[in-house]
């Protein structure tokens, strides 16, 4: 299989470039990125076409697959030609600004019958299999969410500061790392799940993007909280993270990114191992995805799983507001 990669200049490209590379039988034969100091450096490491122009590079190198990054405010526009172009793809999240962006990705993909994967990597693990296996037992009552990452510098770092300017990125860490969680709220709660309430601020950095976010999601009284920040002095891709949720008969802690606790209503309880931050399920989610593509499957998530999660961002946004003016008024 032919690979290419657009929008490289992600920070989560090693992410899918390091798996890739060990995938039988897959070629990386492209990259494309806006900068061309990332074009160069990029096509200098990995020895493969580069072009500032994606539409170019696909049409040059005829990709059997396209890992599609790069901002958040460019993604429709890369999700549309690659339908049009009929090349499958995974596309990272968020998608787009907002549900009228992914909503309309989504009906043209459904349309043309395309494969377009979301890597929504959580459920490519035994983690979230394990949950949904819970509420099929019946209802979850709570669920609580704590995962705050480090600061937003590393953005500027890593060479994506767009990631801090709302009109190309959305937001800040709830557009950002809390899509995985409202797509297990979604999951446990159902279609009928709303946002209840949401609070954010930028006041620990001074950012125009919030460095922390609380959102709370109803549905017929059950709740859960997605709390999310930048605030954690760690390197990247270690958290500050905690999980519970009360189902009918127990209530389940995940203490840390490898250990799961249920304690049952009886007084017992088990531990188990499972892997519970995103990070290490990315490579799970490239070795998946292009066995999909070659054997006609579909992807585990796509597009129009995307709508329903957009959907709860903008109501998240539209409840917190603008943020605070005794922050904003220090940029």
């Amino acid at each position: 299989m032919r690979i290419v990669f657009i929008g490289a200049s992600h920070w989560h490209l090693d992410l899918y470039l390091l798996p890739l590379l060990e995938v039988p039988g897959a070629e990386l034969v492209g990259i494309a990125d806006p900068d061309p100091a990332v074009v160069e450096r990029l096509t200098a490491r990995l020895g493969c076409a580069g072009d500032t122009d994606f539409r170019t590079l696909c049409r040059d190198v005829k990709p059997d697959f396209v890992f599609a990054l790069g901002r958040h405010i460019d993604m429709p526009d890369e999700a549309r030609f690659l339908i049009e172009e009929g090349i499958p793809f995974a596309l990272e999240k968020p998608c787009g600004l907002n549900q009228a962006d992914v909503a309309a990705i989504a009906e043209l993909a459904e349309r043309k019958g395309a494969f377009a994967a979301v890597p929504l990597v959580f459920r490519n693990g035994d983690f979230s299999e394990h949950l949904k296996a819970l509420s099929a037992e019946g209802d979850l009552s709570y669920a609580t969410f704590r995962f705050i990452a480090g600061f937003p510098a590393r953005y500027r770092q890593a060479g994506c500061g767009w990631m801090l300017d709302p009109a190309l990125s959305g937001g800040g860490s709830t557009i950002n790392l809390a899509i995985h969680f409202f797509d297990l709220a979604h999951a446990l709660l159902g279609d009928g799940v709303r946002v209840l309430g949401a609070t954010m601020s930028n006041h620990a950095w001074r950012e125009r993007i919030e460095d922390y976010s609380v959102v709370t999601f109803e549905r017929d009284g059950a709740l859960c909280v997605v709390e999310t920040g930048y605030l954690y002095p760690a390197p990247t891709s270690n958290f500050d993270m905690h999980y519970a949720f009360r189902f009918p008969r127990n209530y389940v802690i995940a203490h840390d990114p490898i250990t799961v606790e249920s304690l049952e209503d009886d007084g017992s309880s088990r531990s188990w191992s499972s892997v519970t931050t995103n990070v290490p399920h990315y490579r799970t989610f490239v070795f998946d995805v292009l066995e999909r593509v070659r054997t006609g499957r579909p992807p585990l998530a796509n597009l129009s799983d995307m709508v329903p999660i957009m959907r709860l961002v903008d109501q998240a946004y539209a409840k917190a507001g603008p943020l605070p003016l005794a922050a904003m008024s220090a940029l």
